[in-house]
């Protein structure tokens, strides 16, 4: 992990750089605001994975020796199915069509984001994938 902390510490010196070259040369706020804020992430993703790589044992990808076959095996688990997504992509394309639309919209769109947001929590405590 010590390799995508340094591309993102190096991404965010890059953004940096821009936002400051595209501020003075447009003159533009928003534009100018949305480049800061991603220097942002880039600095708290970077830190996160620089941070995390000091607790972890060193992968693969840190070893310049390494082939592609030794990072090789289980990466985690993943859900095989879901429904609870959709219903959350459908909930959340309602509340931000709302905003162009009408705020009306949101009570038709609540609904959906709750259901898919307390379908997904409990997914594995009930159904065929229950787990206890």
């Amino acid at each position: 992990m010590k390799i995508q902390g340094k591309m993102f510490m190096w991404l965010s010196v890059f953004v940096l750089a821009m936002a400051v070259v595209y501020g003075v040369w447009s003159k533009e706020p928003a534009g100018t605001t949305a480049l800061f804020l991603a220097f942002g992430l880039c600095i708290m993703v970077g830190f996160y994975l620089g941070f995390t790589a000091r607790r972890v044992d060193a992968g693969a990808q840190d070893n310049k020796e390494a082939d592609v076959a030794d990072d090789a095996g289980e990466v985690g688990f993943f859900s095989p199915h879901s429904w609870q997504p959709l219903s959350l992509a459908i909930g959340g394309a309602l509340a931000f069509l709302s905003i162009a639309i009408g705020w009306w919209l949101m009570y038709f769109s609540a609904p959906l984001i709750l259901v898919g947001l307390w379908g997904w929590v409990f997914e594995y405590y009930r159904g065929e994938n229950r787990t206890q």
